[in-house]
């Protein structure tokens, strides 16, 4: 009976100090991404906004939401940095074939990413 209380916060306590320790390094990992914050940079706000890295100043972050549209947010709102375009990208050959009996639809116009370099000019044209 003597050994059940020492169990028991032992008990209590080890998981409770792993999930500080997990929640950490989460909060470094996050500081870590915001600080490494670069121009051209397609991020995701805490509100859910997408937008590219336009100005990265000390505490701040301009971001480009639409075209010629800059908006200022502070660093601790970006909440991840996409690599990606989640849109779905049809693979080449994966296409379904059209039937006879329907005509082909016409093909999407290609349209590329820009460069940070491109961004940064077209924001500074005037």
């Amino acid at each position: 009976m003597e050994l059940l209380f020492p169990l028991l916060l032992v008990a209590l306590l080890v998981p409770m100090f792993l999930g500080v320790r997990r929640q950490k390094r989460e909060a470094e990992k996050v500081a870590a991404m915001q600080d490494d914050l670069k121009v051209g940079d397609r991020v995701t706000t805490t509100s859910g906004l997408y937008g590219t890295v336009v100005e990265v100043d000390e505490t701040t972050v301009d971001l480009e939401i639409a075209e010629e549209v800059v908006t200022t947010w502070l660093r601790q709102a970006i909440r991840e940095v996409r690599t990606e375009d989640e849109t779905a990208v049809e693979e080449p050959g994966t296409a379904v074939a059209a039937t006879p009996d329907e005509p082909e639809a016409p093909a999407a116009p290609v349209t590329t990413e820009e460069t940070p370099g491109q961004t940064e000019t077209r924001l500074t044209k005037d």
